[in-house]
């Protein structure tokens, strides 16, 4: 008996209209996430069990049309016409109707059976504005449900809607309604029909428009087109058919749809009489043109406060609260009560990092207390593979943290008005806003974010994209940045300001990078930008649970394979020497001494390759290239953690520039080589090596200056100053002159 085929639903909708909140409620822990055939768009999967039978849900790309200007629309598309789902479901904002059913009007024209979620209900009900659903169902031929993603509200009448929807064949139709160009449509689709081609009438369409893919798969229809070309001319958009059938679009939208939405007539209007929201209140703070990007800075620094802060709030630095409870103190700080009145309370992030270190310092000790002491396989064990891991995981609760933020401004809508903000100072320097969505999704893992940059248009901005990467502190650079925090020369207030300077400052490189890069560039190009900006409402629990679990499954996989296996070698290589004697001997004799004490040698301009330990750090950002994780792991293993890393301050931030902006790990490497290759991906590894090693350097150097004369230290830092000044109006008037040229 051959196996019952399972039912496909797609979800289909414009960019941030709920329609992924939508595919996470319907599917839960089902839910998995891979990459199209072919190219490195998201491909989400999940199944919906709340039915008879399980339903596969593909969440689609969000789209504004079928047209293949972008890869997400061309995946789409081709998954509709070409995999058949049993169903679509068309996810539309139903606070902002009339935009949303463009796409509407498109999916319609295909032989599939379509249902239309008018998404975020909820809010137009709290707005006071009314939807006429069964009217516009009436009008549009399919099933129309109200929903609220969000709020889970409607989900089971939109899945029964679709359910029922799957078991009944449904014919293509057009609201195209002029004569004229009906009748070239009509002729067409006759043509498609003829060839056995399936959605006819959609084909026939996109051919009109002299859409890109038809064209070439069916160039013998051309012919048709262009004789009706030459017989009907509009006097507004002449020749061009692909406005001319978007511009009926728009209008029958306008004429027939757009009045089921009635607004809230005492509802607050701005100058245009258009209505003002609760988010468009808010936005006039938040993306203020002066007040926007110091509430930014603000925003990020409390976010890295509460994640690395050992004095929260400054209680201990501005109010001298201090605490001597015993179990107080061994609360806040894992069990680390030595006799000491504690200085101010912890973050929320160095609390559970302190908990996990005794957690993970404890089992290290269990496994001690029955192992036999001196031999090999005890200090692979315990100072090779368990203290290795214990660096990565020990970090992993004040990581999370840091995303569990991340995820909250991402899911309320606010980092979407980042990328609006950075707009203004990235388009300057030959970046659009456009550039900084890839980048920000840097700042969780480099992989996604470089192949993100297939979405730009423009070759030679997704070259320097590629290149400014590495200025986004990815995940797996944390670890780094919180052992340096805590170490003496940085330790408590400074601490904070040295991780939020390297976030913040690694977002002002690539600015200050971008300007340089444009100022010897000949490219005056700059791709425009234009983006939705999603409502502002509270960060959904599921959602922001689903991103942590990703992050935190991503981290234990790297550290029960690559991590583990690195830590082994980097024990070997500390543990024997070159006679391979048989029993451990002493580190600085090692094989790994030796190897570090060479390259040392070649890092020494950068200040952390010098003295005793300088080799010990050189290994650790060599064996950085594998994962940056493995840094930490490298350094615990070497016996380096807070307690005996004595790097002065201009030493640990040309150790931490270095890490950001160097070559990132092995995978970073590989994705960049899937996006570039040849000459380009060559120029790239140089630019990153390059980069972060001068940088590193001056950063040394200007950091010494000042501690043997701060007045030369000073001179130094206004003349860099002056000269990346210097460069911005040079960019800047020629961008001017390019403008007003244009």
């Amino acid at each position: 008996m051959a196996e019952k085929e399972r039912i496909t639903i797609a979800l289909a909708g414009n960019p941030n209209c709920g329609k992924t909140t939508l595919f996470n409620s319907l599917t839960g822990a089902t839910a998995h996430v891979g990459n199209w055939p072919g190219v490195t768009v998201d491909k989400k999967e999940g199944t919906y069990k709340k039915l008879s039978e399980p339903i596969h849900i593909i969440d689609l790309p969000g789209i504004y049309s079928l047209s293949p200007y972008t890869p997400e629309e061309v995946v789409s598309r081709n998954y509709i016409l070409d995999e058949k789902p049993n169903c679509v479901i068309n996810v539309v904002d139903a606070t902002n109707l009339e935009r949303n059913l463009y796409l509407t009007t498109q999916l319609l024209e295909i032989d599939i059976p379509v249902v239309v979620a008018l998404n975020m209900a909820d809010i137009v009900r709290k707005n006071g504005d009314k939807i006429d659903a069964k009217g516009l169902q009436e009008k549009l031929g399919v099933p129309v449900v109200e929903i609220s993603a969000l709020r889970s509200e409607g989900l089971k009448e939109l899945m029964d809607a679709a359910y029922d929807a799957c078991h009944h064949y449904r014919k293509g139709t057009t609201i195209l309604e002029d004569k004229e160009l009906a009748h070239l449509i009509s002729d067409v689709t006759i043509a498609f029909r003829g060839k056995g081609v399936q959605s006819p009438l959609f084909h026939a369409i996109k051919l009109v428009e002299l859409d890109e893919i038809e064209t070439k798969m069916h160039p013998e229809l051309i012919s048709m087109v262009d004789e009706y070309k030459e017989s009907h001319k509009d006097d507004i958009f002449a020749d061009d058919f692909e406005a001319l059938v978007a511009d009926a679009r728009y209008k029958y939208i306008a004429k027939n749809y757009a009045t089921h939405y009635q607004k809230n007539e005492k509802s607050e209007k701005n100058d245009d009489g258009e209505q003002v929201t609760r988010s468009d209140k808010i936005d006039k703070v938040l993306t203020h043109r002066i007040w926007a990007l110091p509430i930014f800075v603000l925003i990020m620094f409390l976010v890295f406060h509460l994640t690395f802060s050992e004095d929260l709030f400054f209680l201990n630095r501005w109010f001298h609260v201090e605490f001597n409870h015993e179990i107080f103190i061994n609360i806040c700080t894992g069990m680390g009560y030595e006799g000491e009145p504690m200085a101010g309370l912890p973050s929320p992030g160095v609390f559970l990092q302190n908990w996990m270190g005794f957690l993970t310092g404890s089992l290290i000790d269990w496994f001690r207390s029955f192992m036999p002491e001196g031999q090999w396989y005890t200090s692979l064990v315990c100072d090779g593979l368990l203290t290795g891991l214990d660096a990565v995981l020990s970090f992993v609760p004040q990581v999370m943290v840091l995303f569990l933020f991340i995820a909250i401004l991402e899911d309320s809508g606010y980092m979407s008005r980042v990328a609006f903000i950075l707009d203004r100072a990235f388009r300057k320097f030959g970046l659009s806003g456009r550039a900084f969505i890839p980048m920000l999704s840097g700042f969780g893992c480099s992989v996604p974010a470089i192949m993100a940059t297939r979405t730009l248009e423009d070759k030679r901005e997704r070259n320097r994209v590629i290149r400014l990467m590495t200025c986004f502190s990815c995940g797996a650079k944390a670890p780094i940045w919180a052992l340096i925090a805590g170490i003496g020369a940085l330790a408590g207030f400074a601490g904070d300001i040295f991780v939020f300077s390297i976030y913040l400052g690694g977002i002002a490189a690539a600015i200050i990078f971008a300007l340089f890069m444009k100022l010897f560039s000949k490219d005056q190009y700059v791709s425009p930008f234009v983006m939705e900006l999603p409502a502002y409402h509270a960060p959904q629990a599921r959602n922001v649970g689903a991103y942590l679990w990703e992050k935190f499954k991503h981290y234990m996989i790297k550290a029960a394979t690559i991590i583990a296996a690195a830590t082994i070698v980097i024990w070997f290589l500390s543990n024997f020497n070159w006679n391979l004697t048989l029993g451990l001997v002493d580190i600085e004799q090692s094989i790994l001494a030796d190897l570090g004490r060479v390259f040392a040698y070649f890092y020494y301009p950068l200040g952390w390759a010098q003295g005793v330990d300088g080799w010990k750090y050189t290994v650790s950002t060599i064996t950085g290239l594998i994962a940056k994780e493995q840094v930490v792991d490298t350094m615990a293993v070497l016996g380096l953690n807070e307690e005996t890393v004595l790097l002065t301050g201009a030493q640990a931030y040309s150790f931490a520039v270095y890490n950001l902006f160097t070559i990132p790990c092995f995978a970073a490497i590989g994705a960049a080589f899937g996006e570039q290759k040849g000459k380009e991906f060559w120029l790239t590894m140089l630019w990153w090596f390059v980069m972060s090693y001068a940088v590193a350097a001056l950063v040394f150097g200007v950091g010494a200056l000042y501690g043997v004369a701060i007045w030369a230290g000073i001179l130094l830092t206004l003349a860099i100053i002056g000269l990346v000044v210097a460069a911005g109006i040079i960019v800047t008037r020629r961008n001017k002159k390019v403008a007003q040229a244009a």
